[in-house]
């Protein structure tokens, strides 16, 4: 079959080859990633593919096919029941994306700086076989890690407002233990996001979460003192998160969940004068509490 046929996940008559890369078609959503490079793109099938198969031990089959039809980046990547798709463009990706992912981002301004000044950009979709989102998100970050050695700056998550520099992701610096280190990152690194933002006539700083609802989980939002307990608020976030997403548990309105040896997180839905908390997933608000507040409801 022809590339543009497996993107999208077609059979246009021919017979498939055993191990050819195809998309698994009527993927609503499918979680992306997006990698920003500082030049034009030059990424040849060979070298992607070397890439990919020295970055993790589990990716040594990984194979890439790469379109020389079209004039963009065009190209699909797979190993086991991953298959990632491709499209890249030689023009730098928006700036209002951009600026919403790597503002709130927790890495020098530096760096921040040489992001911005991009100059392309490949999308990835996840087009695989695996149903766990965890899982989904290692495998692009893995596409992505592997893409890090051709000029890229960035690794971004537009649903989740969050990036991370691309050096973060070369495998020199990971070894063979990158997947593993990638499925251990803290989920408001990269998976989900964590944004600080103030409110005009909000006494406080309000800290979020981005991004949940690709785990089937809400977002959650807090009106901290100031910017000073964001480690505090994204530490609570990330390990609330992180539990609900292992087990399967859900959280509504009312409930709460023990957070530290005498504080407890209760939920509650945003108020109408927080508007600015709605959408674009569901968001419930985190107010923390003592223990003796919850004895005396």
């Amino acid at each position: 079959m022809s590339l543009f046929s497996r993107f999208f996940g077609r059979h246009d008559g021919g017979n498939a080859d055993v191990g050819e890369l195809v998309a698994k078609p009527g993927i609503e959503n499918p979680l992306s990633l997006q990698v920003l490079f500082a030049q034009p793109l030059a990424i040849t099938e060979a070298q992607l593919s070397a890439a990919l198969r020295r970055y993790h031990p589990s990716m040594s089959g990984a194979r890439c096919d790469i379109s020389g039809d079209v004039e963009q980046f065009f190209a699909l990547a797979g190993w086991g029941p991953h298959v990632v798709k491709m499209v890249g463009f030689d023009q730098p990706f928006p700036a209002d994306a951009v600026e919403a992912c790597v503002a709130p981002a927790h890495y020098p301004q530096q760096v921040k700086d040489q992001v911005r000044q991009q100059a392309s950009h490949i999308l990835l979709y996840y087009a695989g076989h695996e149903t766990d989102p965890l899982e989904q998100y290692v495998a692009l970050a893995g596409v992505a890690g592997a893409l890090s050695g051709f000029g890229a700056l960035a690794v971004l998550n537009e649903t989740a407002h969050t990036s991370l520099p691309a050096a973060m992701f070369a495998d020199d610096d990971m070894g063979e233990h990158s997947l593993e280190i990638l499925r251990d990152l803290p989920l408001t690194m990269l998976y989900c996001g964590f944004v600080k933002y103030q409110v005009e006539g909000v006494q406080g700083v309000w800290m979020r979460t981005y991004g949940s609802d690709a785990f089937g989980q809400p977002d959650f939002a807090a009106l901290a003192a100031g910017h000073h307990e964001g480690e505090r608020y994204m530490d609570i976030f990330n390990n609330v998160l992180g539990y609900l997403i292992q087990s399967g548990a859900q959280m509504e309105a009312g409930h709460t969940m023990q957070v530290g040896e005498t504080e407890f997180m209760r939920l509650r839905e945003p108020a109408e004068a927080e508007y600015y908390l709605h959408g674009p997933e569901r968001v419930l608000v985190a107010e923390i509490i003592a223990a003796s507040e919850i004895v005396s409801q």
